[in-house]
């Protein structure tokens, strides 16, 4: 290959991909940048409903920016986590995306922008318990042309059929934020199988102060989208 071919196909890559994935990017950055107002206006929204029901501050939503890229929601003892991904990707081919006709007119639609929803228990973050685990409850995906779809809990997802027929808007992502929350409140707190935690260090009991060092988790053998089908 010669020279000025390489040339070519480098700069014809720099202005079909990687305008394509800054485009992506820019709309799921945007699509972040929405969610954190719908975050607010759902603590406000539903704090207002909880004073109702009692004084009790444990009730209350609470809203957190934890970095540029992530954000918090605690609803009682729950704690849903909200990640936007900062890299571009595409689906691979075995997934169920390539059937819809939007990406089969243009694969181009299918190069998406992703943002994660995982759900822990607000004392693993409070005590700092670095051993704990957290689930995802769903994944958020845009596309260049602001369409979106959302993988997730049956209760959660979007039908992947309906991708490229509407654009991301604040109501849509309450109505997931909110799916997210009930599925929370309702997903149970487990206790860890005994042959976990009945040998503990004199050293792990001591800094219990610090961080508590049992393993605690909702589910143990947490499989995703599978446990509600």
């Amino acid at each position: 290959m010669k020279k000025k071919e390489i040339k070519d196909l480098i700069v014809e890559s720099l202005k079909d991909i990687s305008l394509l994935r800054l485009k992506v990017y820019d709309n799921t950055k945007e699509a972040f940048e929405m969610l954190k107002q719908v975050l607010q206006d759902i603590v406000e929204e539903y704090n207002q409903e909880a004073l109702k029901l009692s004084e009790d501050k444990r009730l209350q939503l609470t809203y957190k920016e934890r970095g540029s890229n992530i954000v918090s929601l605690q609803v009682a003892s729950e704690l849903l986590v909200f990640n936007f991904h900062s890299n571009i990707f595409q689906f691979n081919r075995e997934h169920e995306i390539w059937n819809n006709p939007y990406v089969r007119i243009s694969p181009a639609n299918a190069f998406s922008g992703m943002i994660t929803i995982y759900n822990f228990l607000a004392d693993s973050f409070r005590y700092n318990r670095l051993q704990d685990l957290g689930y995802m409850v769903g994944r958020i995906f845009v596309n260049r042309q602001n369409h979106f779809i959302v993988e997730g809990k049956r209760q959660i997802g979007f039908k992947q059929r309906e991708f490229g027929k509407a654009e991301l808007k604040p109501e849509c992502l309450k109505l997931v934020v909110e799916r997210s929350i009930n599925y929370a409140l309702n997903f149970d707190l487990l206790v860890p199988p005994y042959d976990d935690i009945k040998i503990v260090s004199v050293a792990q009991m001591q800094e219990t102060e610090q961080s508590v060092r049992v393993r605690t988790g909702k589910r143990l053998g947490f499989r995703f989208n599978s446990d509600d089908v």
